[in-house]
């Protein structure tokens, strides 16, 4: 199978040669994002590779299948970009990898929990000027705090885990309860509740419809005051001026955000000699109680492996057998 791979960075195409040894594919590697203005560099290909930021709408998804395009293999769990009544119209199938290393992103949430608390980032720039002060670095145990989950799938199942190390009580959030978090002493409640109760709120939910601004103005006037919020899931589950109204406010105390709702220009990108057009970000950029890192919760060596060979293994299943058991339906 004739695969155009889109959003290619150099970690993306050492991990997909290094899998492709085990498949008969052929590989084409482009830096462009998949959009509307790329979309006809998969011309004469069997299927396209996309990531997170690619779009793949309406109109992209009818200009791939007219270009021969039967396949979208997306190097991820998530597919909100995508449209799936557009593929499924034109016959394009969508497969994902949807799980690799929930480790991977579970152990980013703790740490951006344990930076924030101590205020790692800032006492590493004082240190380095040969500022050993303490004041304006206080933390607080812990141990004994509310940790609230909104999302306990195989991410916030390792997450939960991780904080019941530390000593924490555990609330959680979810549409299905799972087995092994109560078994972690975890209490599910109402997002009301979790809310209300929580000092840390970590979120482990996917992009749907219904979690879409799920963290906005009314939610955070529910919560505690100098409440913790630390975003790994989706950007757009969280109405970013909302959130920056309540930093203002000292209502939020500490923000840790591995993913932005407007972040498709501009994650994944070395923009360091450029301004930022982006206002929203900018202005988070600028609290001293906001980590932000740039969508690196999955970059670990297992997880790239795992995203590779499934993917890979994905098209494999399709081109032999028609069918493939991570394909994406309309109904998810």
């Amino acid at each position: 199978m004739k695969i155009a791979v889109f959003s290619t960075k150099p970690y993306d195409e050492s991990f997909l040669r290094a899998a492709s040894e085990n498949h008969s594919h052929t590989l084409t590697f482009l830096e462009p994002r998949l959009t509307a203005k790329t979309a006809a560099l998969a011309n004469g290909f069997d299927a396209v590779c996309a990531f997170v930021n690619d779009q793949l709408d309406s109109d992209v998804i009818h200009t791939l299948s007219d270009h021969g395009v039967r396949a979208i293999a997306l190097r991820c769990a998530g597919f909100n970009n995508v449209d799936l009544a557009a593929a499924s119209e034109c016959g394009v199938t969508v497969v994902r990898v949807p799980a690799y290393s929930p480790h991977a992103v579970a152990e980013h949430t703790a740490a951006l929990v344990l930076a924030l608390n101590r205020k790692i980032h800032r006492a590493y720039t004082r240190v380095r000027d040969g500022n050993f002060a303490l004041g304006g670095l206080l933390g607080f145990d812990l141990n004994g705090r509310r940790v609230g989950v909104v999302g306990t799938g195989k991410i916030g199942e390792i997450f939960a885990k991780i904080m019941s190390g530390f000593g924490c009580k555990l609330l959680g959030f979810d549409v299905q309860q799972n087995p092994e978090c109560e078994r972690l002493g975890m209490q599910y409640v109402s997002l009301d509740e979790l809310f209300a109760e929580s000092d840390v709120i970590s979120l482990h939910c996917p992009l749907t419809p219904q979690t879409h601004h799920l963290i906005d103005a009314a939610a955070i006037q529910k919560m505690k005051p100098g409440v913790m919020i630390v975003n790994t899931s989706r950007g757009a589950v969280i109405d970013t001026g909302a959130v920056i109204n309540g930093l203002k406010s000292g209502k939020i105390g500490h923000l840790g955000i591995d993913v932005y709702e407007e972040e498709a220009d501009l994650f994944f990108e070395d923009l360091s000699s450029q301004v930022i057009p982006d206002d929203m970000l900018s202005r988070l950029l600028t609290f001293p109680n906001v980590i932000v890192t740039g969508h690196q919760g999955f970059f670990t060596e297992e997880a790239l492996s795992c995203i590779a060979e499934t993917t890979l293994q994905n098209l494999t299943d399709l081109e032999s057998t028609g069918n493939c058991p991570n394909a994406v339906t309309t109904t998810g």
